[in-house]
């Protein structure tokens, strides 16, 4: 392929993937210049399939089918479009219209009043595009997407993710030619150096530093590597772009390769992301096709290819030498640093490693230029961060915001707050590897330097909310457990020291903790935090420590009155039925999986048969009895 025949392309797609973009009165002239009065989109993601997209995708195909319609509209399985809480999602275009939670009944509906009739199906419709008038608003302007800036997932949920034309029409590929035929590799360092882009990652890095070590390296072989591993409970960003913009990763390992002096690329991803391997293996097969990827990339004498790499879910994988270890066919084990990947990496050879959200901003950096990218962001953490927004929140979801955003933004506005008027409490971010953040910092701008000095970190992008029924102790006590099986069991201070810190963990929620165990907690953390060797034994303290630094008397109520006021902690929880309350009816004692409920001699006035009570000794703390008295007259303390 030409850069000619790479532009012809862009020119042929354009309009039919700017409808998309487009509502109203502009974006109906332009579908009807497409052939297509109506474009269907439906999220083909991994949370959307899930909750059942492919049987509304088989319904709508068969239902415009069945009216005549299939040549007059276009069906496109797209990438995720942010709001996973209301999937399967279908927005109609020109109109804009979001259907939320479709499903193949409510399609034939759609299909029959919106689609042939004109009529949008507002009950349909996801609520907070709909005025009290009736009349619907644009998506961009709900509280979910008005404060979102979409850089790294710009095509997600807009373009067909398994058509190479659909990326090129929306200036895909045109950085690589820019970069093969105007640009040094020196010019491209210079570029990302002045954009300030940090890797998305984990510590932040700048990513020009990093592609300028890897090429000034002295080596006979180079490679790129794109680290997909994403372990962290909770986080699915880079799932998502490689779902919903396979190319925009190509395209952007394919610059470094040219930048560094490397030929062969490798994308590191889990085997657990099926959808995301599937589009990847397609994506590449169409780049190769058109001449994006192999030999002589646009005429230029450039030789780049790339290859999948599966990893079979090891956490410790995430961790740049580890990952490597595990391409080159070892158990994925960290090494000692230096040397640095950029000097030493892959098959000992000088190798850039980035992952899936920084390789997503890299082509528009070169198009748009480094001044565009760092006008975004704060003055030490420039452009964009995707989150993937989860737990105690409304609009559980991906978000791509402004660095500087703060968490209440995040939380109250973006987030749509906290479920069934509960209040705030914490926010985790950085998955395990990062700290929890209380309400008194809610005001916070989202920065690398604000999250490590509230000891936490940006990490990949996790985001996991909590409400004022959370136990910082469990919590801090779940992350430890995953680090715990995570551990490659390489170093004796992770080791051991992850082992150690859970069991002081354990002992305090069993009410068996006493005062010096914080102490020792504290000193355990602080020497694994030094002497572990890599990030996985490094950062594993760092639940702990937040929540000891922030919730101290959490863990000191555990430990002095044997008490978790969340109600969370089993070993310190006590059920008790308030007998004044309680009619007799025996619905507590027959549902007793413990036996341990039963009747006692005493009526309560105005009630006519005895009260029941709970044997202690017998109580395994299931629940059950609160779940099966309608009286509420059973009390958890």
């Amino acid at each position: 392929m030409t850069i000619a025949e790479l532009n012809q392309i862009r020119n042929e797609y354009e309009d039919l993937v700017k409808v998309r973009k487009l509502v109203a009165e502009e974006g109906a002239k332009l579908a009807e210049k497409t052939g297509y009065r109506k474009q269907i989109l439906v999220c083909g993601g991994t949370g959307c399939t899930s909750s059942g997209s492919k049987k509304v995708i088989e319904a709508l195909e068969s239902e415009l089918k069945k009216q005549g319609l299939e040549n007059e509209v276009l069906v496109v399985k797209t990438g995720c479009f942010g709001l996973c809480a209301l999937g399967p999602i279908m927005i109609v275009y020109p109109e804009g219209a979001f259907y939320a939670q479709a499903t193949p009944e409510g399609v034939i509906r759609v299909v029959d009043e919106h689609i042939k009739n004109g009529n949008i199906v507002k009950d349909l419709l996801y609520k907070e595009t709909v005025h009290e008038d009736g009349s619907i608003i644009s998506l961009s302007e709900t509280d979910f997407y008005k404060k979102q800036l979409r850089i790294a997932l710009r095509n997600c949920g807009v373009i067909n993710p398994e058509d190479i034309n659909e990326y090129i029409a929306t200036d895909g590929y045109q950085a690589l030619a820019k970069v093969l035929t105007e640009m040094s590799p020196d010019d491209v360092v210079n570029e990302l150096l002045e954009s300030g882009i940090r890797g998305r990652g984990g510590a932040g890095f700048p990513t020009g530093r990093k592609w300028a070590f890897a090429k000034a390296s002295k080596g006979d072989v180079k490679y790129v590597c794109c680290n997909a591993d994403e372990g962290d409970p909770g986080a699915f960003m880079d799932r998502s772009i490689l779902e919903g913009d396979p190319h925009a990763v190509l395209e952007a390992m394919a610059i470094a390769g040219y930048t560094i002096g490397a030929h062969q690329g490798y994308i590191y991803v889990r085997a657990e992301y099926p959808i995301a391997v599937q589009r990847l293996e397609i994506a590449i097969g169409q780049a190769r096709e058109k001449g994006l990827l192999g030999k002589n990339i646009l005429g230029t004498g450039f030789d780049f290819d790339i290859e999948i790499r599966l990893g079979a879910g090891a956490f410790v994988c995430g961790e740049e030498t580890a990952l490597m270890t595990s391409i080159e066919g070892h158990r994925g084990e960290p090494r000692p640093r230096p040397p640095f990947p950029a000097v030493k990496g892959l098959f000992g050879k000088p190798t850039v490693l980035n992952n899936v959200e920084t390789y997503s901003n890299i082509p528009q950096i070169i198009r748009k230029g480094a001044k565009w990218y760092s006008s975004m962001g704060t003055e030490t953490s420039k452009g964009t961060k995707v989150f993937a927004l989860g737990g105690k929140i409304t609009n559980v979801g991906l978000v791509e915001i402004p660095m500087g955003t703060t968490l209440r933004e995040i939380v109250e506005e973006i987030g749509g707050g906290i479920p069934n008027g509960k209040k705030f409490k914490a926010a985790q971010t950085g998955g395990p590897s990062g700290g929890c953040i209380p309400a008194e910092h809610i005001d916070t701008p989202i920065d690398y330097e604000n999250l490590t000095a509230l000891g936490s970190m940006m990490g990949s992008g996790g985001l996991i909310v909590m409400d004022e029924d959370t136990c910082m102790v469990d919590i801090s006590k779940f992350y430890l457990n995953f680090t715990v099986d995570e551990s490659c069991g390489k170093c004796t201070p992770c080791r051991i020291g992850t082992r150690r810190l859970l069991q002081y963990l354990d002992k305090i929620t069993e009410g068996k903790g006493e005062m010096e165990d914080l102490e020792k907690i504290e000193s355990l953390a602080n020497h694994m935090k030094s002497s572990s060797l890599c990030a996985l034994g490094q950062s594993a303290p760092n639940p702990v420590l937040s929540t000891m630094h922030y919730f101290k008397d959490e863990y000191i109520d555990h430990i002095q009155n044997k008490h978790c006021s969340s109600g969370v902690c089993k070993s310190l929880l006590s059920y008790e039925i308030e007998k004044d309350k309680c009619v007799g009816c025996g619905m507590c004692a027959r549902n007793c999986p413990a036996n341990a409920i039963n009747k006692t001699d005493y009526i309560a006035p105005g009630k006519k048969l005895p009260a029941y009570e709970i044997d202690t000794a017998k109580c395994i703390k299931c629940g059950v009895c609160i779940t099966n008295c309608k009286l509420k007259a059973v009390v958890r303390k």
